[in-house]
């Protein structure tokens, strides 16, 4: 019986040990919820914008049947910005296994 009984004391150390460390692990993180949040709202606008990409060409037809040069200017910069996160993406699948 007294195995018991020390079984259960250690068991409610441990209970009480790992709500300390939620709390602790909670406490840390709390400067990290509105920029998660945000960057959970981005890949989630992403993900809409790929599952329907209607919209963006529309968007692009619209810009460039307005502002044809402007267009122009913009389809350079997506695509520096598109070649960069490949690389990116590259190098982090490189040093990540």
């Amino acid at each position: 019986m007294d195995r018991i009984g020390e079984l259960q004391r250690r068991r409610d150390r441990l209970v009480l040990l790992a709500a300390a460390q939620r709390d602790a692990v909670a406490r840390d993180f709390r400067p990290m919820e509105r920029p998660l949040a945000i960057a959970d709202s981005v890949v989630d606008g992403v993900q809409y914008l790929r599952a329907h990409p209607g919209f963006v060409i529309a968007g692009v037809a619209v810009i460039v049947a307005l502002r044809p040069r402007r267009a122009f200017a913009w389809a350079q910069r997506g695509f520096a910005a598109w070649r960069t996160y490949r690389w990116a993406s590259a190098q982090f699948h490189r040093l990540s296994g």
